[in-house]
């Protein structure tokens, strides 16, 4: 009431101290989200830290598709250790709508483990200069979920418990293994002949299933990989998803594509929301790398 009354000479001071809060809001927000993801984070490389690492040997592969033990060679994993966890960064460039003529810069982290299969991403994006979303796509226990908020408090979008989203986040986890490619030898996926470069693989994991095509040169390098995916929980019908390896490096000793792209094919063509560069990426740490993916 005394400010209703005094309005003329306090209208400056509560204009003031209602940016403070709304900036208190969205700090404390930030620092939230980033608390929850780091807790998940910590659970999940708990669950599957230094587990299975056997050195590799050639014989594991036999009675794989020719072409998958071809890559598979190609990699570099006849005597490595076998892939428990992994952790990377990436650059991203993204369009969120097929019209945007103008790409969005982002920065993200993803753990993974093999065994169990699952993985937590999380991404924070510029939309300009005052708007920013973060987000966090995870895997875990073979069920799928996606956050996504504006300035880390306003949701944007979401879904858990949908048997497409399951789905969805699964077909990633397994377009995604060409990082740690000694996953491709995981109980949990097998593999069929389509011809001479290609094979199929299916993926099944407490109850969610899924599947994708990969693609390969003759010289068994990665080239694609397709799947019918759905783009969210309220897809009436999959659509054709691709991820295209465009580099290829090695990193710990291991052959990987570090530059991809992904895309939709839609009605009206061809939609490549995703561009991607792998700028950090570890295999079996043993202690979990502090969170940085500040733009």
């Amino acid at each position: 009431m005394l400010i209703l009354n005094y309005w003329s000479d306090a209208k400056f001071g509560t204009i003031a101290n209602i940016i403070i809060l709304i900036a208190i809001i969205i700090g404390y927000s930030s620092f939230n989200f980033k608390q929850k993801v780091k807790t998940e984070k910590i659970s999940l490389f708990e669950g599957a830290q230094a587990k299975n690492q056997d050195i590799i040997t050639d014989g594991e592969w036999i009675g794989l598709p020719p072409i998958v033990q071809k890559w598979l060679t190609k990699s570099g994993l006849i005597g490595k250790q076998r892939v428990s966890n992994v952790y990377l960064v990436q650059k991203l460039q993204l369009k969120l709508k097929p019209e945007q003529a103008n790409w969005n810069k982002g920065m993200t982290e993803q753990y993974f483990t093999v065994d169990p299969p699952a993985f937590n991403w999380n991404i924070k994006t510029e939309m300009n200069p005052l708007l920013n979303i973060v987000g966090r796509d995870k895997f875990v226990d073979g069920k799928g979920e996606m956050i996504i908020k504006l300035l880390s408090l306003i949701p944007v979008a979401g879904a858990n418990n949908n048997e497409k989203v399951n789905q969805a986040t699964l077909q990633r986890y397994l377009a995604e293994i060409v990082w740690f490619p000694s996953a491709a030898l995981s109980k949990y996926i097998k593999w069929e002949t389509i011809d001479d470069y290609s094979a199929r693989a299916t993926m099944e994991f407490k109850g969610t299933k899924g599947a994708g095509v990969f693609h390969f040169d003759q010289n068994g390098n990665f080239e694609k990989f397709v799947a019918m995916r759905y783009q969210d929980s309220n897809a009436i019908k999959p659509t054709e998803w691709t991820v295209i390896s465009t580099r290829t490096e090695e990193r710990n000793g291991i052959k990987i594509p570090i530059e991809c792209e992904a895309s939709w094919k839609l009605e009206k063509g061809k939609w490549t929301w995703l561009k991607l560069k792998i700028t950090d990426i570890q295999h079996n740490v043993e202690e979990m790398p502090v969170a940085n993916y500040h733009l």
